[in-house]
């Protein structure tokens, strides 16, 4: 028995949430999403308590239940609130602007790199600070992560793209005899 499937996940004001043709719908102040539901787990909606149940008992309905359950409820609690990740530019040169819906990088190679960001997703960029916000959990977090692996923190100077809340351990570098 999944303990996060068997939660009541309880609706807020001025959210809507609706389950038809094997999808889920959540409406909210900030925006609304989408998600395709599994047959094997089924959505019960009374008043503002949402409660999912697995249609069979399986070993992969078990493992689906908890998983649509913590969906369900990051996209509930993303159109009432943004999700947002900041990263962090370090390093001499590292430059990062927002040029119409694209993000131009200069991040030491030999030519600055486009990226386009996708719709439904704000990215600003302050001095070496972007943050990414929107309100899937899920494309905020893939594209911080896209961002960052164009230029990885390295362990001796600490130069690269980190997440906002990333510590990275240094290394000690050469000893002098």
């Amino acid at each position: 028995m999944s303990r996060i499937g068997k939660k009541i996940i309880t609706l807020p004001e001025k959210t809507e949430i609706k389950v038809s043709g094997g999808s889920v719908f959540v409406k909210g102040p900030l925006g609304e999403l989408t998600r395709a539901l599994h047959p094997l787990i089924e959505v019960k909606i009374d008043g503002n308590a949402v409660t999912l149940h697995p249609t069979r008992v399986t070993l992969e309905s078990r493992a689906l239940w908890g998983t649509y359950a913590s969906h369900i409820t990051n996209m509930i609690s993303g159109v009432n609130k943004l999700f947002e990740k900041t990263l962090i530019l370090e390093g001499i040169g590292f430059k990062s602007e927002i040029k119409g819906d694209k993000i131009v990088l200069a991040l030491g190679f030999s030519h600055p790199i486009n990226v386009s960001i996708p719709s439904g997703l704000k990215v600003t960029a302050e001095k070496n600070i972007i943050t990414v916000s929107g309100p899937d959990k899920e494309r905020v977090g893939q594209f911080a992560s896209g961002l960052r692996s164009l230029k990885k923190p390295e362990p001796y100077k600490g130069k690269g793209m980190r997440y906002g809340d990333e510590i990275i351990r240094r290394k000690q570098g050469k000893k002098s005899v």
